[in-house]
């Protein structure tokens, strides 16, 4: 055989090698598709036998969030109310004998307007009462300049009471106890609450306790709290150990046995918030549907 046919046959024995073995020629090139849209390798159980398969994506979606008028959250009162100071407990004897336990509220001096609102000026109706004189140095100069406009001695606490109506209220106007309230009326009174420090369950929930046999391992402790495998979690709110006290709290639809004005004193039956000396909040009882609206 000639030196041609020999390598005319080896020619032919490699080429259809070279084409199983896929060999990257100039004929052999890999075209991908050009896209618009941002492309990323998303990857499907990728391993040495299912390559990485590229894919396009769609544009993602931001989100136009609208911000919403900011408002005055603020509950709304049945009337204006005071404030006065909680002097402690006492028994207090009926006409008809009944015993019946009672707090005893005082006042100092205070309880004066010193700032009426409208929804002309702040958006919302509402009175600003003052409350317990002190001294000029006990206050900021901002609270002393915001005392002087409306020509108020100097009041360590303010509070503001939402109505539905401001009329008949100006600055400097001097609120009494037997204007507001009768014997018998129903109020709201809200204070903070004695702290108490870090309790366990028992005392801050009422749980509770194990046995207090020699066996048992579980006497005053809080026990399981969740499940293990599902959810896996503790819900949000679960009862444990923690803080106690020392929180804002009102107490609805207290009776007024009594009205000393002699004494400057108002007998509230039950118990209130807080200890003795602790600031104390007096507002009309709410009743939906007869002096506030059911919206």
């Amino acid at each position: 055989m000639s030196v041609a046919g020999r390598i005319s046959s080896i020619t032919t024995t490699v080429t259809p090698q070279l084409h199983h073995h896929r060999s990257t020629t100039a004929a052999a090139t890999l075209h991908l598709p050009v896209h618009k849209t941002p492309t990323s390798l998303r990857c499907s159980n990728s391993s040495f036998l299912n390559p990485i398969r590229i894919s396009s994506i769609t544009p993602i979606k931001t989100r136009t969030r609208t911000r919403r008028p900011t408002s005055i959250q603020m509950s709304m009162e049945a009337g204006v109310g005071i404030m006065g100071t909680k002097l402690g407990m006492m028994t207090y004897f009926e006409a008809t004998g009944k015993v019946v336990p009672v707090t005893v509220i005082g006042f100092r001096e205070g309880n004066v307007v010193t700032q009426v609102k409208t929804d002309d000026t702040d958006g919302y109706n509402a009175v600003q009462v003052g409350y317990r004189r002190v001294r000029d140095k006990k206050l900021t100069k901002p609270e002393l300049g915001h005392l002087e406009k409306s020509g108020v001695i100097p009041l360590r606490h303010l509070q503001e009471f939402r109505l539905q109506s401001v009329e008949g209220f100006e600055p400097n106007q001097k609120l009494v106890l037997e204007e507001l309230f009768n014997e018998g009326d129903l109020v709201d009174v809200s204070g903070t609450t004695i702290g108490k420090g870090f309790q366990g369950g028992i005392k801050r929930h009422n749980f509770k306790r194990g046995l207090m046999t020699h066996g048992s391992k579980s006497h005053r402790a809080l026990g399981s709290i969740g499940a293990g495998t599902t959810p896996g979690r503790v819900y949000k709110g679960k009862k444990m150990p923690g803080q106690m006290g020392g929180t804002k709290t009102k107490i609805r639809k207290l009776k007024i046995v009594k009205i000393d004005s002699d004494l400057r004193v108002v007998m509230i039956k039950g118990a209130v918030p807080g200890k003795p000396g602790n600031l104390i909040r007096i507002t009309p009882a709410k009743i939906v549907g007869k002096n506030i609206p059911k919206n």
